[in-house]
C-alpha cells in the first residue's frame, strides 16, 4: 500500500518538476544581460537569490530524490524477501533452449571445395595437397 502511494507521488512530482522547469526563464534571458548591463554578473544572477518558482523547483527536486530512495529501499527489501523465501533470483533464471538441428544445407561450402561435375576425375588428382 505504501509503495503504491510513493509511486503515485513520485510520478506527480516528476510531472510537476518538468512543468516548472519548462516555465522558468534562464538567468541570462534578458536582452540587456547579453550586453553586460544590469546585475547579470552578480553571484546569484540578475534575479537575486531565487524567486518562488526556483524555490518550489528545489523543493520538488528534493521530494523526487527522497521518493527515488524510498522506491529503491522497497525494491531491495522485496528482493531480499524473495531470496529468503527460497525463490531463485529473476536475474539468474535463464531458460535453456534446445539447440537447433544443423542441416547440411545450413553449412556453408567454400567454392574451392566444390568440384564441378563436368571436370574429369583425374584432374582433381593432379592438384597438389594444401599446405597446412
Amino acid at each position: 500500500m505504501i509503495e503504491t502511494v510513493i509511486v503515485v507521488l513520485h510520478l506527480l512530482v516528476a510531472i510537476a518538476l518538468v512543468g516548472l522547469v519548462l516555465m522558468q526563464q534562464g538567468k541570462g534571458a534578458e536582452a540587456g544581460a547579453s550586453f553586460g548591463a544590469g546585475a547579470s554578473g552578480t553571484v546569484f544572477g540578475s534575479q537575486g537569490s531565487g524567486n518562488f518558482l526556483s524555490r518550489i523547483t528545489a523543493i520538488l527536486a528534493t521530494v523526487f530524490f527522497v521518493t527515488s530512495l524510498g522506491l529503491a529501499y522497497y525494491a531491495s527489501h522485496k528482493a531480499d524477501a524473495a531470496i529468503e523465501a527460497g525463490l531463485p533470483s529473476p536475474a539468474l533464471q535463464v531458460e535453456q533452449a534446445a539447440p537447433a538441428p544443423v542441416l547440411d544445407e545450413d553449412v556453408p561450402v567454400l567454392e574451392q571445395d566444390v568440384v564441378p561435375s563436368d571436370v574429369p576425375e583425374t584432374l582433381g588428382e593432379e592438384v597438389p595437397p594444401a599446405v597446412e
